[in-house]
């Protein structure tokens, strides 16, 4: 069950900053997209993710988008962000973290995964050996099979000792 255990659980990532990742000796961030940066299938301009990336960037944090969505939404999204990534990534399945973290030439050990999903991100970025940080969930309006993997979450988190609804701010 351990795999399934994130080591950070947040409410949104504007609360990673450069303080937040020191503190857990990290330099690098892995991010996903839907849901975690933007609400999923949104297209809508986010200033506040650009801002806030490029408030990490400016402090040396090296970031990655690491996206299931489509390559041509993940593009979108990078060229937006100013960093690099891939979309069709195919989480949880570690080669993708691998390949992400060599684009970012740090070790697992320094480099935290940060997503909305148990079963992708904390799962791939645990077995990768990273730090994981589970965010709440921007919108609750994802796919059939998202939404059942919501309800397995609740579950596990709850052992954990989360209080975990999805699109509910703490």
């Amino acid at each position: 069950m351990s795999l399934f255990r994130p080591r950070d659980v947040i409410d949104h990532v504007a609360q990673i900053t450069p303080h937040f990742l020191a503190a857990r000796g990290l330099n690098g961030l892995l991010l996903d997209l839907d849901n975690t940066l933007v609400p999923y299938g949104s297209y809508a301009e986010e200033g506040e993710m650009v801002r806030w990336a490029g408030e990490l960037r400016s402090a040396g944090v090296g970031l990655y988008l690491l996206s299931n969505a489509t390559g041509k939404r993940a593009s979108f999204w990078i060229s937006r962000l100013g960093f690099a990534g891939v979309g069709m990534a195919g989480k949880p399945n570690p080669r993708a973290f691998r390949k992400a973290l060599d684009a970012l030439a740090l070790p697992p050990h320094a480099v935290g995964m940060v997503g909305d999903q148990v079963f992708t991100d904390v799962l791939g970025g645990n077995l990768a050996g990273m730090h994981t940080i589970l965010v709440r969930p921007l919108a609750v309006n994802a796919l059939p099979h998202t939404r059942a993997a919501r309800r397995l979450e609740r579950l596990v988190l709850r052992r954990y000792g989360h209080d975990w609804e999805p699109g509910r701010r703490r």
